[in-house]
């Protein structure tokens, strides 16, 4: 086994002076909530989704949860998921009282098969929620075409694609509103929090109206709404991160098209990013043909980090496999299944090293005679 001060991880959350510093100044100011902070850290962030109204939460899944609700999906509708994702994307739409109706995946990107989406619309269909998942954007040309052509609403899960954009349009640009999280293991973080953006004034005011318990003004509540609101602290530290995400995101890609360009071994099929798509490497996903079980054990022998994401689809954990049964309705996904049982993600994080990318190539390489 490697000794542990030589292992690679699979990510690294950047916490350096520069996000100390701000966060220290934000505590020493007294103004902690909702405040100032927050107020650039969205005007920033709008930056990154052409100029769209942005609106600062404490979650992606409290992003993607009040976007739903501003946009009034609620009991009686159905909102198309792909299964192949994190369990919020479907819990959200759970959430607000909506059901969720799961479609497979392209092969390549990973994302939302928009045959399908369309495959799967019924007269309770009411909105889509395509994920960019690992960073590569879904084939949002052909999903909105469909959407706007049955009348929905459609709802980005970019919680994983800060920066990624398909034919010069930024995710979080093209749907009714786009969500975004800012855990420490995204490709950029606030500690925790999330972000939508919407190109609707009136969403947006609705938006801001949800996450501070229906208020505008103080005291003069004017819908139902919760408390999710964004600290200043993390907002500083979002924004301190926000101006870092560019080099980091060439660093990313870089280090992905390293990987791509070197790994040669026949049992390992690495990402490959669809025309006009610009992928930013959340993560470096590749599919295992073989034993993954054994793969991946090798590869932390080796002192590669590595993990699945996700292992299992979001139709078959409990809180949706039991319903279904119940319900006797079943679900066809094959690509989503075979996704599943293969990929692996790698090390791709901006703190690699040339030595790091030289190793994780030579151990995986490895893995075409061990296997």
């Amino acid at each position: 086994m490697t000794d542990a001060h030589e292992f690679i991880p699979a990510a690294k959350p950047v916490i350096g002076e520069d996000e100390i510093e701000a966060a220290v100044r934000v505590l020493r100011s007294g103004r902690v909530v909702q405040g100032p902070e927050v107020a650039a850290f969205e005007e920033e962030f709008s930056e990154l989704v052409d100029g769209r109204h942005c609106v600062a939460v404490n979650s992606g899944t409290s992003a993607l949860h009040l976007t739903l609700l501003a946009l009034g999906i609620g009991p009686g509708d159905e909102v198309v998921v792909p299964s192949f994702s994190f369990a919020a994307s479907a819990n959200a739409v759970r959430l607000v009282g909506a059901d969720v109706v799961f479609a497979d995946i392209e092969a390549d990107s990973f994302g939302l098969d928009p045959a399908a989406f369309e495959a799967a619309i019924t007269p309770r269909t009411a909105a889509v929620m395509p994920v960019h998942l690992y960073g590569h954007p879904a084939a949002m040309d052909k999903i909105m075409a469909i959407a706007q052509q049955h009348g929905l609403a459609v709802v980005e899960d970019a919680c994983q694609a800060h920066a990624a954009a398909l034919h010069g349009t930024p995710v979080g640009a093209f749907g009714a509103a786009g969500t975004f999280s800012f855990y420490p293991t995204k490709n950029m973080h606030s500690l925790e929090g999330g972000m939508i953006s919407t190109g609707d004034a009136e969403t947006a005011r609705t938006l801001r109206l949800l996450r501070n318990q229906g208020m505008e003004q103080r005291y003069a509540n004017e819908i139902v709404g919760a408390n999710v609101r964004m600290t200043d602290v993390s907002a500083a530290i979002g924004r301190v991160q926000r101006a870092k995400l560019g080099g980091w995101t060439e660093q990313r890609i870089a280090n992905a098209t390293y990987l791509t360009e070197n790994i040669t071994a026949p049992n390992v099929v690495t990402p490959k990013a669809a025309e006009g798509a610009r992928h930013v490497y959340h993560q470096y996903t590749v599919r295992i043909l073989g034993d993954r079980d054994a793969a991946m054990a090798k590869l932390t022998e080796a002192g590669i980090g590595n993990a699945v994401y996700y292992p299992t689809p979001i139709h078959r954990l409990k809180p949706y496999w039991e319903p279904d049964q119940k319900a006797g309705r079943s679900w066809d996904l094959p690509e989503t299944e075979r996704a599943a049982a293969e990929v692996v993600s790698l090390p791709v994080h901006p703190a690699l090293s040339a030595q790091d990318l030289e190793r994780i190539v030579t151990a995986v390489n490895a893995l075409g005679e061990q296997l």
